[in-house]
């Protein structure tokens, strides 16, 4: 039984740290792909990818906060 419960924990913290961390990627190609089409709006998109960034980092942190206190002991 013990092997079960720390699998399916194992399970939930690998989908909450895969989540933002594929968030993460597809945004980085997004923001090299719009300076590649327009190299002038680096100021624009740079803001807007650091605001991105930090909302997926404190969900991710959210998420792991989550897990431990459901599955603390």
């Amino acid at each position: 039984m013990q092997w079960r419960e720390t699998f399916i924990i194992i399970s939930i913290m690998f989908v909450a740290v895969m989540g933002p961390s594929i968030v993460i990627a597809v945004l980085g190609y997004a923001v090299v792909k719009a300076l590649g089409r327009n190299p002038s709006a680096a100021s624009k998109v740079f803001m807007g990818i650091i605001v991105m960034l930090i909302f997926v980092e404190a969900i991710s942190i959210v998420a792991i906060l989550v897990i431990f206190q459901l599955f603390g002991r």
